[in-house]
């Protein structure tokens, strides 16, 4: 067997070449393209989305040498779409999509159901996220029902989304992180009907326009206030409201 020291050798090693070079791209095959026209023809009424996820995507890819890991925040309410883009996103990055064994999907329910164990939780956390990004510096990591989260667990991921070269040994710039959460969805969904009732399109909906209400909910959600505080950059597509996309098969 491979004494400590050396192993701990060998996995720092790993984690300086991944961030250096391309030997731990994992298969992975980015296609913008594809993604971008799947987007315009299945995500229907969500314009927002579509211009912010693809603008954010290309921008962290064509970057070689990234300061931090991509960040892409889905909220809404539930049925509006958020896991079905997470999922096109995978598929169109890995593949195999969420089946890739470089995309990483945890729910809290699932995942981490009992609250009596969340210290073994928050270690089980930190060693799969460490492990998966020293195998494969392009990892990607989706965390569902972000609003019903444990702090702690939070506390444990906050760490490899700001812009140091290595948190626990790993580098970990050229992750990607995607969350979804309900919080914020009746913010959205208050704000889309405003607009509706003032004659004005829902393209006319801008980022700006929904972040503060949005950051106000998840502040207010006593499990997402370590997100509040967390170095996020990356991409926040919120999903509109369904009075404007009832058309869409993906609500």
């Amino acid at each position: 067997p491979i004494s400590r020291p050396v192993a701990a050798a060998s996995w720092d090693l790993r984690a300086l070449r991944c961030g250096f070079s391309t030997d731990c791209e994992c298969g992975f095959e980015p296609d913008l393209r594809g993604l971008e026209c799947d987007l315009a023809v299945n995500l229907v009424g969500q314009p927002l989305v579509r211009q912010q996820v693809v603008k954010g995507l290309r921008k962290f890819l064509e970057n070689q040498n990234p300061a931090k890991p991509l960040v892409m925040s889905f909220h809404g309410s539930t049925g509006t779409g958020k896991t079905y883009v997470s999922s096109m996103l995978a598929r169109y990055l890995f593949p195999g999509g969420l089946q890739s064994p470089y995309v990483h999907h945890f729910s809290p329910i699932v995942h981490f159901p009992h609250a009596e164990q969340i210290e073994q939780y928050k270690e089980n956390l930190k060693h799969w996220i460490q492990g998966n990004l020293t195998n494969c510096g392009r990892s990607a990591f989706l965390f569902d029902e972000m609003d019903k989260m444990h702090p702690g667990l939070i506390d444990v991921i906050i760490p490899f989304l700001g812009p140091s070269w290595v948190v626990y040994g790993t580098n970990y710039r050229k992750a990607i992180f995607i969350f979804i959460s309900n919080a914020g969805g009746e913010q959205i969904n208050e704000m889309t009907l405003d607009f509706w009732r003032a004659r004005k399109d829902r393209e006319e909906i801008s980022l700006q326009d929904l972040e503060p209400a949005i950051s106000k909910a998840v502040f207010e959600n006593p499990r997402s206030e370590s997100m509040q505080q967390s170095p996020f950059h990356g991409v926040r597509a919120q999903q509109r409201e369904q009075a404007y996309s009832r058309q869409s098969p993906h609500r």
